[in-house]
């Protein structure tokens, strides 16, 4: 009986945990694919509240977001080679500082401190605010701007292939 009850909490335990989780997307162009979790707002104050000023933010949900290149690219500004790279967000008020880390299959930015060495690019960006709510994180590619938007904020980094 023990044996049963210990199995049925087990698979209660996984269950929650893996339907708690947000879905994975992708945005893609020719040059560029995105791969990120998707939170939802759920009538919560974001950024300042949620994700606070000044900390390193995954940019998505639980896995970081992993950006691909499929060409060599000027990252706003930045030269960065083709390739696979987590993508960070640093949070301001006023602006935010995308980062481009080399470190790939980290849960969160909980172990951001430890790789920050292998960032590859850090480019600052002007912070929009948008008159409409964005529920869930979105993030978009043209191959021209990577624009992150969700609930009333948005980030573009410029991208030239």
């Amino acid at each position: 009986m023990k044996k049963v009850l210990f199995f049925f909490s087990l698979l209660l335990t996984i269950s929650t945990l893996t339907f708690a989780q947000s879905p994975r997307v992708s945005a893609e162009s020719a040059n560029v694919k995105v791969s990120y979790g998707q939170p939802s707002k759920k009538g919560r104050v974001v950024f300042g509240g949620l994700e606070k000023f000044g900390t390193v933010w995954r940019t998505g949900a639980n896995e970081a977001t992993e950006i691909t290149f499929k060409k060599d690219v000027k990252f706003g500004g930045k030269s960065v080679k083709a390739g696979t790279y987590s993508l960070f967000s640093k949070l301001g008020e006023k602006e935010w500082t995308i980062i481009l880390n080399s470190e790939l299959k980290q849960w969160g930015a909980y172990g951001y401190d430890k790789i920050k060495d292998k960032n590859v690019a850090e480019v600052t960006v002007p912070v929009k605010t948008l008159k409409d709510v964005v529920e869930k994180l979105t993030i978009t590619t043209d191959d021209k701007t990577l624009t992150i938007s969700w609930d009333t904020t948005s980030v573009s980094v410029p991208m030239e292939f």
